[in-house]
Parts: C-alpha cells; structure tokens; sequence
C-alpha cells in the first residue's frame, strides 16, 4: 500500500501544502510511480499540484516528483 501526496510549493519560504492524498494498493513502488503520474495529470483538484510525493506504508518517502524536474 502507496499513499500518493499531491503538493503546492509557496515560492516566498518553500513551504509545502498538501492538496490531496491518494491511497493506491499495490506492492510494487514502479506501479505506484506510474499510477501517481497518471494521477497528477487527470486528477480534479481546487489548484495545480506543483509535484507529488509517494509514502510507503510506515508513512516514510519513497519517492517525489516535480514535473519541471523530470526529463523526457
């Protein structure tokens, strides 16, 4: 089991807020990678996440995406 945080970035401190969170049940990390993507492209949020993270179940990051930071 993933949990999928969609976040904003305040550009004056850097500080995150969390738009919405997304459980996705799978035990492979790939999967919730590409499922999480998917997600932040097609999911109908108030505002536009400026990145995602992924916690595994303990609650401990496993993965963080910014577009702007990906290539290809």
């Amino acid at each position: 089991m993933f949990i999928v945080e969609f976040f904003r970035i305040r550009d004056t401190d850097d500080a995150h807020a969390i738009l919405d969170r997304v459980e996705h049940d799978t035990t492979n990390l790939e999967d919730a990678k590409v499922r999480a993507q998917s997600l932040f492209e097609t999911l109908n949020l108030p505002q536009k996440p400026d990145g995602l993270r992924i916690l595994d179940q303990s609650g401990d990051e496993v993965c963080s995406w910014r577009p702007e930071c990906h290539s290809g």
